[in-house]
């Protein structure tokens, strides 16, 4: 090394060799900036990259060479060939390019070492073909120990350098790559110049075409400016992409602090992704920026998505294992790295697309079956219409209303759960009996409905109906203990029964609640008849509504005594309504209507009011017996309307006997309990009415506080010549007389029917041989109440008065 020493300081001008170092280390500086660039970029770009690289390398390395060659003082004349230097810079320039490309090439050590070990036999062949193209009068003599050392050094720390640059690229790999690479160039160049012994011959000539030292430093000082000029743009392009990389990871950052899927383009080419759109492909992030829009959204060009403007558009995203993602676009354009670009943003919706599709199951299918809903029902039954011909050439168009029977009462005594189960259980029975092109819906509560298209008569309809009740009876029969209710079927025909789509379903309601009357558990063509009764009873019951305000209804009584002795124990209010039109009708035909509507409970709060009114101006304090309805029962409030009808009229509580049927205790037991102790703490009495019939059970005499039991009418009737009904009419007075209560028998008509009762111990009878039902001031010398002339009829030798015009004997 002392030999090197030497070379350096006795047979260089040092100042050139400073030189020469700075040059060398600009160019290498430059060097590894630009080596970065060619590893970031691709394709063309890193074509480009690459030759800029290696020319500043190349240039760097043969001016370095050059300027100290300068700096040598052999102290004979000597020169340079032309050829020899132009071919050592080409040599230089093509390997350096070969060795950043292999370098380059793939991340990875192998690649590091082999790309920098050509970068230093690149420094070796133009530092040798340079020194080749040195002429000097006399002859040189090499070392070849140095040569080798040389050859070593320059590979090695080539190798090492571009090791250091690109392994973990930051800047003090930079500068540790560049100062590496420059000492690279400088040993080798010194070192093989220590190999270099010069012996002087006069007889060896300098060629003629040679250049001379001065004009080889200019052409090193050209190389040398464009080193600086190449180092300068490198410099500023390494600042400005310095610049870019912050926006781009400012922005980056931003875009992966969004929940949306965020993609920056360059036209169809996929330049930046954030990390909520790599999880919603599955794709990673550097795998999506190298990717085209095609790939991801089925050909769409960011074109396309810039016209999309403020309106979102919707589309379907690939992800990584081949599944169609339903997404939301958004595109605007934007200025990114300093150039247009598109950003896209890209909203997942597969849960709004849920929700879209649930809202639509739910608008047009019953959540509780599954089956379609009325609305579904409504829209297709429309269609029907508006496709079927109404000529009937078609064919007929079906539409059968089922309904369960006493479905009521599964709620109220098994609780609503029960009933949804067992509505769900016959949705499953019944949902493959329709036929292709039927529709089964549910219209709601225990109400279905078919819509059967096209039938070619009505036996066909017929037959869906009996498929459906037999499968129905067919759960009924394996599903014991847990199985379904009868049901019962109305059917409709369009065009034979009704023109349009309310008269249809009118009419098939009309046909269901036939069946039902008629036995349940069956099917009924809709009769013209049916629709006659059908509009009659909707007539009677906006009648019924109207009835009371216009004072139609009015109160007759009938007397109830004591069957030995004949003394007047009190009087049961009825309640009769006269119409203006037709006359007085029977309660046995308007009370069924009242109770079906809904309207018994007003007009059970009226007959409760006007009886208590009555009842307080008798002289005599008789009882007054007052039905109550199960709709009045069930009441929350019906405890409060009992004391306020007692508290208005200022009638005794104990002189007030409210008759209760067991059908009306059994819809909910607790509460009628609940209700009728209330009632008996106001001191009012209550009677068990209708005893014998309905859900008569012994345990009800006993859990009810009931005050009197009233036996049925139809187990009166020719009791003293039928052996049954004596033996069942005994057995209930015995009861009576076992518990204490006494026993009221109704419906007395004849002699004999008063003798068998007598003769049994009956206490208390009511009937029309014992006084037939009628105004309050007919028994006026029993209520102690003075009655205006009146005018009597007779009828079984009973009494009758009639005290105004408009009141007819019933």
């Amino acid at each position: 090394m002392l030999t090197v020493y030497n070379c350096i300081v006795n047979q260089h001008d040092l100042r050139l060799v400073a030189l020469a170092a700075l040059v060398c280390g600009i160019s290498c500086f430059s060097a590894v900036n630009l080596l970065k660039h060619v590893g970031r970029s691709a394709d063309r770009n890193r074509l480009v990259w690459l030759m800029i690289a290696a020319a500043s390398t190349g240039f760097g390395i043969w001016a370095t060479h050059f300027i100290a060659m300068t700096a040598f003082t052999p102290g004979i004349p000597n020169a340079y060939d032309p050829g020899l230097s132009a071919f050592s810079l080409a040599a230089a320039v093509i390997l350096t390019a070969l060795g950043m490309w292999v370098a380059t090439l793939r991340r990875g050590i192998d690649h590091f070492l082999v790309g920098g070990a050509i970068l230093g036999g690149a420094i070796a062949t133009m530092h040798y073909i340079g020194m080749a193209a040195f002429e000097v009068e006399g002859r040189v003599v090499w070392n070849l120990l140095l040569v080798a050392i040389s050859l070593l050094a320059g590979v090695t720390l080539a190798a090492l350098a571009l090791l250091v640059v690109l392994r973990r690229p930051s800047a003090l790999a930079t500068l540790g790559g560049a100062a590496l690479l420059t000492l690279a160039i400088c040993s080798l160049h010194f070192i093989a110049m220590a190999a270099v012994s010069i012996i002087p011959d006069s007889s060896i000539e300098i060629s003629e075409h040679s250049i001379e030292p001065i004009s080889q430093a200019f052409a090193a000082a050209v190389a040398s400016l464009a080193i600086l000029v190449l180092s300068g743009a490198a410099l500023w392009i390494d600042l400005r992409f310095r610049r870019q990389k912050l926006e781009a990871d400012r922005m980056h950052d931003l875009a992966n602090a969004a929940v949306e899927g965020l993609i920056v383009c360059d036209g169809t080419r996929i330049v930046s992704a954030n990390d909520s759109m790599a999880k919603l492909t599955g794709t990673a992030t550097a795998t999506l920026n190298t990717m085209q829009l095609g790939e991801l959204f089925d050909g769409q060009s960011a074109a396309d998505m810039s016209g999309f403007g403020e309106q979102a558009q919707e589309a379907k995203l690939r992800g990584s294992d081949g599944t169609r993602i339903p997404v939301e676009l958004i595109a605007r354009n934007i200025t990114y790295c300093g150039r247009p670009h598109t950003v896209l943003a890209v909203r997942d919706i597969r849960e709004r697309k849920k929700a879209e599709e649930e809202i639509l199951r739910l608008a047009h299918f019953d959540p509780l079956t599954g089956l379609a809903n009325r609305r579904s029902f409504s829209s297709r039954l429309e269609a029907e219409f508006a496709s079927m011909d109404r000529g009937g050439k078609d064919g007929y168009l079906a539409l059968l209303l089922l309904d369960l029977d006493r479905f009521k009462q599964v709620n109220d005594l098994y609780g609503h759960g029960a009933g949804d189960a067992m509505l769900q259980k016959l949705a499953h029975c019944i949902a493959g009996i329709p036929r292709q092109g039927q529709l089964l819906a549910r219209l709601g509560g225990d109400e279905f409905a078919i819509i059967a298209p096209n039938l070619p008569g009505p036996l066909a309809a017929g037959r869906i109906a009996e498929d459906l009740l037999a499968a129905i009876r067919e759960e009924n029969r394996v599903s014991v203990g847990s199985g379904l209710v009868s049901a019962s079927i109305g059917i409709a025909f369009f065009p034979l029964d009704a023109e349009d789509q309310a008269g249809l379903i009118s009419h098939a309601d009309t046909a269901l609640h036939r069946a039902k009357t008629e036995g349940r558990d069956t099917y009924r063509f809709f009769e013209i008849a049916m629709g006659t009764a059908a509009r009659d009873k909707r007539v009677m019951e906006h009648e019924l509504r109207q009835a009371i305000a216009r004072k139609e209804f009015h109160l007759v009584y009938q007397p109830q005594k004591e069957i030995r002795g004949g003394r007047m124990i009190g009087f049961e209010a009825l309640v009769r309504w006269q119409h203006p039109e037709r006359g007085d009708i029977s309660p046995a035909v308007f009370i069924p209507v009242a109770e079906d509507s809904g309207a018994i409970a007003q007009i059970g709060d009226w007959v409760l009011t006007t009886a208590c009114n009555d009842a307080v101006r008798w002289t005599n304090p008789l009882m007054v017996a007052v039905n109550v309805s199960a709709v009045q029962l069930h009441n929350p409030n019906f405890s409060r309307k009992v004391h306020d009808a007692l508290s208005r009229s200022g009638l005794a509580p104990g002189r007030l006997e409210l008759e209760i049927t067991e059908t009306a205790l059994v819809k909910d037991m607790p509460r009628a309990l609940a209700t009728l102790r209330q009632v008996k703490a106001l001191g009012v009495h209550v009677a068990m009415d209708d005893f014998g019939t309905g859900y008569s059970s012994l345990s009800n005499l006993s859990a009810f506080p009931f005050d009197k039991i009233k036996i049925d009418g139809s187990f009166i009737k020719s009791v003293d010549r039928n052996a049954q009904f004596a033996a069942i009419v005994r057995a209930v007075l015995g009861l009576g007389r076992g518990l204490g209560l006494p026993v009221l028998a109704e419906g007395i008509e004849t002699p004999g029917e008063l003798q068998f009762l007598d003769a049994e111990a009956c206490e208390i009878g009511q009937g029309y041989y014992l006084g037939k039902p009628a105004p309050i001031e007919t028994f006026g010398e029993l209520t102690g109440v003075a009655a205006p002339a009146i005018r009597t009829a007779s009828r079984r030798g009973a009494s009758i008065a009639v005290l105004k015009p408009r009141l007819r004997t019933v």
